[in-house]
């Protein structure tokens, strides 16, 4: 059974603490497992959340400071030690090349897994299948900085009581699927009279950006929203001065680009707790969750409205 679901590994900003790992996000999409931002200390956690990395299809990298990316090397050799079959691309900067050549080859280890490097220098579309596309979109960050979205491709549910009632059954389904109509008894059967439309669902990732276009663009109407809130409102300046966002702005994002639900994260290891930012963030924006090192965010199979 396919699982939708994002996997906290890790929600602290620059300096782990006692309670919180560097960043470190795993999104379970069907097949599909998407590594965000992989931190420091990123394998152990991983162990503690019983993931494993041969469940890794990609890794996405929003930019190159290093509580976003200093825990590649050792995915990149624990992908190698477990012998994953599966190719696994891996988007990134483009101006971070040398920082990614570094951390693929950081030390001797045997290079057996397969890893695609998929450098990225502008904001669009970088990944896309029959299922899904993955968004990049730039952030202001001060270093080149990328967030990311996966957007599931529209379907439609099939209305069994229409198909009985039009007589089409068995392999005459799929026909009717694939080619968006079929001939039976001389009539023509159209895919749109035994069908409705179901929305693809979507996930956007959001980290280490003042409020900006891009993270809007990425936020649209987006089922699940990962967003950075570096700091309370009570810090807002150096926010500001440092490239982030405040778990107020974070909120206001999410309200005004009409997203369904809000995970706050990449917290400063000033603060012990967590409650200020809800405290804050839902007088805005009330579907709103902290994540938790260790926290499972289920994605509901079914796109709410």
């Amino acid at each position: 059974m396919s699982v939708r679901e994002l996997v906290v590994l890790g929600t602290s900003s620059q300096v782990p603490t006692r309670y919180r790992n560097h960043n470190g996000y795993l999104l379970r999409w069907d097949e599909e497992g998407l590594l965000f931002d992989p931190g420091e200390g990123t394998q152990r956690q991983m162990i503690y959340a019983e993931v494993t990395a041969t469940s890794i299809t990609k890794v996405l990298i929003t930019h190159f400071h290093g509580d976003h990316c200093l825990g590649f090397a050792g995915i990149t050799q624990r992908l190698s030690l477990d012998r994953v079959p599966h190719p696994i691309d891996v988007f990134f900067p483009k101006s971070g090349q040398v920082f990614y050549d570094r951390l693929r080859r950081a030390s001797i280890y045997h290079a057996v897994a397969t890893l695609r490097p998929n450098p990225i220098d502008r904001s669009g579309v970088v990944f896309e299948n029959k299922k899904i596309t993955i968004e990049a979109r730039k952030l202001d960050h001060g270093v080149d900085t990328y967030g990311y979205r996966l957007q599931e491709k529209d379907r439609v549910s099939m209305l069994p009581e229409k198909l009985a009632e039009l007589g089409v059954a068995g392999p005459r389904v799929g026909v009717l699927q694939r080619e968006g109509q079929i001939e039976i008894d001389g009539r023509t059967i159209t895919l749109d009279e035994v069908s409705v439309p179901k929305p693809g669902q979507s996930v956007a990732f959001v980290m280490d950006t003042r409020v900006c276009e891009g993270a809007y663009e990425l936020a649209r109407d987006v089922d699940l929203l990962i967003c950075e809130s570096t700091y309370l409102s009570s810090e807002g300046r150096e926010a500001h001065d440092h490239g982030h966002m405040t778990a107020a702005q974070a909120a206001t994002i999410a309200k005004e680009a009409g997203a369904k639900k809000l995970v706050l994260t990449h917290f400063s290891q000033r603060y012990p707790s967590t409650e200020p930012f809800l405290a804050e963030a839902r007088p805005i924006f009330e579907n709103v969750v902290a994540a938790k090192d260790g926290k499972r965010v289920p994605i509901p199979r079914d796109r709410r409205s």
